[in-house]
Formats: C-alpha cells, structure tokens, sequence
C-alpha cells in the first residue's frame, strides 16, 4: 500500500526515470568504446599477417612428442584433429588427438568432397583443407577475402583454425537465407560456393 502511494508520486518517478536513463547511456558509451577499441585493433594489425602453416609429421615416425591436439569437437561420430586426421569420437585419445592405429583413422581424407572443393561432411572438409598442397588454394583466398570476410578470417591464427571457420556452412552455402545451394556438398573450403542444384 505505501509502495503504490510512493511510485504514483512524480518526483520518485522522475528519480526512476532519471537513473535508468543514466544507465542506459553509460551502457551506450561504453559499447561504442569496445566497438571503436576492437575495429583499431583490426585495423592495426599487419595487413602482411601471414598465417602460420603447420609443418606436417607422421605421429608414428615421430620422435616429437605431441601432448595436446585441438579437434573438430563438434561433430556427432567423426572428428577431425589439427594434424588432418579424421576418427570415429571412440578413437580419440585423451591429448585429443586421433588414435593413429585405429581402423577408423585417416589422414587428409577427402571422401565425399568434389573437385570444387566442397563436402558432404564437414570432418572431411576440415581434413582435406588440412592437405600442405591446399596451402596455395587458401592463400589465394586470403588474400583476395571480401571486406564482410575480412574480420572473420584476420581471427584466425593458424591453418588448422583457417579451415574450421572455411568449412562451415556460411551466406555462400545458401541461397534465398533458408535452402542450401547443394544440399550434398555444403562445407566448403574453395573459393567458390557451391554449385547451385536444382531442388
């Protein structure tokens, strides 16, 4: 009762009011602050920076040690670990790298990708990408990446992170927001979009 005759007198209303517009607009500026630090950034970075290209080595004649690998994580049966191996989830060892004795173990595996360099499945896509002769393909596309790309692909810090983000379904995959151009070959680590198929 004396809560509801407090909030119908004018000056606690102005007092409410007064303070959620102080709020919103600390809130406002602040945002502009981190948008206006994050684009400086970007801008400053060196618009040599070269992505670092993973020397490849076979775990089995290695005497190098690995302790951790990153993966695909993602994916449901298959994975995909940095140094382009693609394994059943049962297969991945504790480091998070593919068990290489294991059947199920490929590396640079290509199935179900076309020569466009599309896939039907992204753990494949990833590991294709991963191939050292796909090297000169992805800095091609680098270098020529649209500005809407730019941010997204100056992130990225090695080959291994270069073809996760490439090999995602992106704006290129679909056509009209809501259908995939080619619903068996969506992941793509090309140049082109895929190739548009009837439906």
């Amino acid at each position: 009762m004396v809560l509801r005759r407090l909030l119908r007198k004018r000056w606690v209303l102005g007092v409410v009011f007064g303070l959620s517009l102080i709020y919103f607009l600390t809130n406002t500026l602040k945002q502009e602050e981190r948008t206006i630090r994050d684009r400086t950034l970007l801008e400053a970075r060196d618009p040599d920076h070269r992505i670092p290209w993973k020397v490849r080595f076979n775990l089995g004649n290695s005497s190098r040690p690995i302790t951790q690998c990153r993966n695909s994580i993602q994916g449901k049966t298959l994975l995909t670990d940095e140094l382009g191996y693609v394994c059943e989830r049962k297969d991945l060892l504790v480091n998070g790298c593919c068990n290489v004795n294991a059947l199920s173990s490929r590396q640079y595996i290509c199935k179900s990708c076309l020569a466009s360099g599309c896939c039907n499945i992204y753990e494949y896509c990833v590991s294709c990408c991963l191939q050292p002769d796909k090297q000169l393909l992805l800095e091609h596309f680098l270098n020529r990446a649209a500005d809407g790309f730019q941010n997204l692909f100056t992130a990225v810090e090695d080959h291994f992170e270069l073809c996760l983000a490439k090999c995602r379904t992106s704006s290129q995959s679909v056509q009209h927001e809501n259908t995939y151009r080619n619903p068996q070959a969506k992941y793509c680590y090309g140049e082109n979009p895929p190739e548009l198929r009837p439906i």
